[in-house]
């Protein structure tokens, strides 16, 4: 499995907390940690200090605690853990898979399946609350969706189309159309 790896696991930037302006990037590849440092200041002592990079194998940086305590402060203990994952060979390929394959499994679940997956992560979140996958579940469901149901659900979003009984959805199907003679006798 780990062969469906790309070299870079994972990278990510970040500028101190302030009052630093110092920025930082952390690149993690199969065999090592890379992390990056360019020192901003006005100061005149940091003037000529030049960016520097470490580069620690994975298993020299699990036994490096002052490294973790500098990746803790400036990306935060939600990234250090992750770091550990990945140096201990513990990789998460379901947030791997893009979108698209995503949205597909997605859309089969139960519906209580997919309100608890979205509470997993922001990533999850937002394609389990996006509009593509409330519309590919009402596809499923609905089988044919004349244009003007497309419409209604195109200004109301999808979710909410989804979640909205017959007799209301009739009730505004009927406002839309109110709405569009009226537009056209004027």
């Amino acid at each position: 499995m780990a062969s469906l790896l790309e070299e870079n696991l994972f990278e990510t930037r970040a500028q101190a907390p302030a009052p630093s302006k110092d920025f930082y990037q952390l690149i993690v590849t199969q065999k090592e940690v890379i992390f990056r440092w360019w020192k901003i200041s006005l100061r005149s002592e940091f003037r000529e200090t030049k960016p520097g990079e470490l580069k620690e194998s994975h298993e020299y940086f699990l036994d490096d605690p002052s490294l973790q305590i500098q990746i803790a402060v400036i990306f935060g203990a939600n990234i250090l853990e992750h770091i550990f994952n990945l140096c201990r060979g513990n990789f998460d390929f379901l947030e791997r898979l893009p979108d698209s394959l995503l949205l597909y499994i997605i859309s089969f679940l139960e519906l209580e399946d997919i309100a608890r997956l979205s509470q997993v992560s922001h990533r999850f979140e937002t394609i389990c609350n996006s509009d593509t996958l409330w519309e590919k579940i009402v596809q499923n469901l609905c089988g044919t969706i004349t244009p003007e149901m497309r419409a209604l659900a195109e200004e109301v979003g999808w979710k909410q189309f989804f979640f909205t009984n017959k007799l209301q959805l009739q009730l505004q199907l009927r406002r839309r159309r109110q709405k569009q003679d009226d537009s056209k006798t004027k």
